[in-house]
């Protein structure tokens, strides 16, 4: 036994390892300047160190908006996103009306319809609106999150009837039990979703690519598939500086978060009835 123990700890440290083999790369590259790339591109160290990349990279006029738009679209994304779910879940988990176990397996089925199929419909929807090369469009289609009610519903399942009926028997309306008796038991299970839709946010690349024109209104992945054309020639050191400036506030969030989440994750699974 304590062998398989050993066996499974070294497995796990190997394959760590190799997904922290790319990270390694991208910030030891950003160091390097464009002639050791294409001469040395086997080389692991930086010879010599360019840390002027990052002041270069800092010193362009184009990269902290687009680190705030990234960022505040985010943040508005997790607490819409985590309002209309929470509010959809408790619906689902709570209030019994006919089909409503049909219209909860419909409801997540969406999740197997890939955006780009309904990206035409949805381009023709905010243009009609005057929302196209603005951040609405990138908030408000994302706001509606089936994976979120699913986990948010399986949290409220798990909450004791008993604290409704007496919340109710105390004379509290069906908002208050939502607001003051429901919400602060799925504390965890907002916070692991909150991670996972601010993460989804900051990364995402398909609607900013599709909806936004106008330079000012990129986000962080946006702004960086643009580079090559800013820089002229590629300069692989910029952009990999760039890059590793990106990645940081995701990083954060999943150190602070992946314990929520893998708890999230396994309660999802034995919260229903």
């Amino acid at each position: 036994m304590r062998t398989r123990q050993v066996a499974l700890h070294v497995s796990l440290t190997v394959g760590g390892l190799l997904m922290l083999f790319p990270f390694v790369w991208m910030l030891l590259t950003s160091f390097k300047g464009t002639h050791q790339m294409l001469n040395n591109p086997t080389d692991w160290l930086p010879s010599p160190w360019q840390p002027q990349n990052y002041g270069d990279v800092l010193g362009e006029s184009t990269i902290l908006p687009a680190y705030w738009n990234s960022f505040y679209i985010a943040v508005i994304n997790v607490a819409l996103t985590l309002l209309t779910s929470a509010m959809a879940a408790y619906a689902f988990a709570r209030i019994k009306f006919r089909g409503s176990g049909a219209l909860f397996v419909l409801f997540l089925a969406t999740q197997m319809v890939p955006p780009q199929v309904t990206i035409t419909a949805l381009y023709l929807m905010l243009a009609k609106v005057g929302w196209v090369d603005s951040h609405l469009a990138l908030i408000v289609p994302t706001i509606v999150n089936p994976f979120a009610v699913f986990l948010l519903r399986q949290f409220i399942r798990a909450v004791p009837m008993e604290l409704e009926e007496a919340a109710r028997i105390d004379g509290a309306n069906r908002w208050t039990i939502f607001w003051r008796v429901v919400l602060p038991n799925i504390k965890p299970g907002l916070g692991a979703m909150g991670i996972i839709a601010f993460l989804a946010a900051w990364n995402s690349y398909f609607f900013p690519l599709i909806f936004l024109n106008t330079p000012e209104l990129f986000t962080v992945p946006l702004l960086l598939a643009t580079y090559a054309k800013q820089f002229g020639a590629i300069d692989y050191g910029l952009i990999l500086a760039a890059s590793s400036i990106a990645v940081v506030p995701t990083l954060i969030a999943f150190l602070i978060g992946q314990r929520k989440i893998i708890n999230s994750m396994a309660a999802s699974g034995l919260g229903g009835r």
